[in-house]
């Protein structure tokens, strides 16, 4: 058919231009063709993203959306190929397992708001990074959803902490808006089965409103649809959430806490490298098809939770599919040596966010612990009796043998979740997971510096206590 010749024109010379674009274009062509002959059945009723009805009629105005789409498409890789790329091709160069992020500022200043009030709040996440598609045209693994938290307490001789009585408020500094920095807006009916207003998340929440008390002596924002972009366009993955505690119309206490994101997911490492994000995702879906007999690819956005059961989500799949976490980590673990060739020794960067953000940023990072020293290799991670989000390294599995007289989380809680000294967060003293203070990214060093002048672990009594109580905290959970 006349409207093909382009494309097969196009790709018998590809191999010479680019190897690993040549051979995409040759995959795309040949199910290009074979669509379009009715040939192949698994295909067969997706013919109409190429300008053919049921019947095998053309439907023109169909066909020429779909023959523009592959000129611009083909104009940008051109851009590509010969040196001119996008604005918003994020390229990845491997030099060494050491992230290459710098922040845009670093925040020194001590608060403007007082310390010494009636309350205190402490901000913290429930996880050290929320990862996050860029583009959401033909693949979501995790959609913009942060969580944000804090506790609130009311400073005395014996603190007290506030579940009730108070409007909790957060807003994300220099954010105010999400929905011109990522199409996920456009593709939540297809992924999710809503129709979301732009700047509002899956939960009803955008980047600025109250928090609500949860069963957990704190107060919570969830489903944040954050992204890692500023509202003047600067990649900051460690945004910070400025949160308030009021009472009629009076502020009471004011805290900064970090609320980390990143869409860095370097799949373009071995999938379509060098090409825009949407091809990049179009490679992973023809290789799942290739590889799995699935029919992903020309089907319209693909939420991999859908059929890989992810607890990340609340998810359940497919009986049989393996999950999302056992799916990634046991079919890659084994292709990771071109990888290494590049020069990377951290095997988790090659997707987790690493080149340019720090997703372990703690002191554990500092003193030389990497993700591996308590996640185990990929191998491991793939484990098929392991559930994904739950079965986790805790810190007494290492610190309890240091200090055996100190408690650490609580019985069958992970650190995000367990709470100790009169039931005060483990994070909101430590940090939050990955971040535990003092961080190497200053930003998450602020709250610390904020409430008692310096970073690291908030152990300056005096945050809460209005006088330093008489008796030593020994870190029990009781105390």
């Amino acid at each position: 058919m006349c409207y093909s010749s382009p494309l097969a024109i196009f790709s018998s010379n590809a191999d010479s231009i680019a190897p690993s674009f040549g051979r995409m274009v040759a995959d795309l062509v040949k199910m290009f063709e074979s669509r379009l002959s009715g040939e192949d059945k698994l295909y067969k009723k997706r013919r109409s993203v190429f300008g053919l009805d049921r019947t095998g009629k053309v439907r023109w105005r169909q066909l020429v959306i779909s023959l523009l789409g592959c000129y611009f498409g083909l104009l940008t890789t051109s851009a590509l190929l010969f040196g001119q790329s996008p604005e918003d091709d994020q390229r990845v160069t491997v030099q060494s397992n050491r992230p290459s992020y710098r922040p845009p500022y670093r925040p020194s200043r001590r608060p403007r708001f007082p310390q010494n009030g009636s309350y205190v709040v402490i901000g913290y996440n429930d996880l050290g990074m929320h990862c996050m598609n860029q583009d959401f045209s033909q693949l979501c693994i995790l959609p913009p959803y942060n969580n944000l938290h804090a506790q609130v307490i009311r400073r005395g001789r014996e603190p007290t902490i506030v579940r009730s009585g108070v409007e909790v408020k957060y807003r994300i500094t220099n954010n105010t808006t999400s929905a011109p920095k990522t199409n996920f807006w456009q593709y939540a009916p297809q992924l999710f089965g809503v129709n979301l207003t732009p700047d509002v998340g899956l939960t009803g929440n955008s980047l600025q409103g109250k928090m609500a008390p949860t069963g957990a002596n704190d107060w919570a924002a969830t489903g944040i649809p954050l992204t890692p972009i500023t509202d003047n366009g600067v990649l900051n993955p460690y945004p910070l959430g400025e949160i308030s505690v009021e009472s009629e119309g009076k502020v009471l206490a004011l805290t900064h806490a970090v609320v980390p994101v990143s869409w860095e997911i370097s799949c373009n490492i071995c999938h379509a490298p060098g090409l825009p994000g949407p091809m990049v995702d179009a490679d992973i879906l023809m290789k799942h098809d290739q590889k799995h007999n699935t029919q992903l690819f020309g089907g319209g956005a693909v939420l991999c939770a859908s059929c890989h059961f992810d607890p990340a989500l609340g998810t359940i799949g497919i009986p049989g599919v393996k999950s999302l976490s056992e799916a990634m980590h046991g079919s890659h673990a084994s292709r990771m040596q071109p990888v290494f060739a590049m020069g990377l020794t951290n095997e988790c960067y090659a997707c987790h966010p690493g080149f340019q953000t720090n997703c372990q940023r703690d002191v554990h990072f500092a003193k030389g612990i990497y993700c591996t020293s308590c996640h185990g290799n990929m191998t491991a991670v793939a484990d098929l009796n392991r559930i994904p989000w739950v079965d986790e390294p805790t810190c007494g599995s290492c610190h309890k043998s240091r200090q055996p007289e100190f408690d650490f989380e609580e019985p069958g809680k992970l650190f995000k979740d367990s709470h100790g000294h009169g039931g005060v967060h483990c994070a909101a003293c430590h940090g939050s997971p990955h971040a535990i203070g003092p961080a190497v990214t200053p930003q998450d060093n602020l709250q610390a510096i904020e409430l008692q002048g310096y970073s690291g672990t908030i152990s300056k009594c005096t945050v809460c206590h209005t006088t330093p109580p008489s008796v030593h905290f020994e870190h029990h959970r009781h105390d």
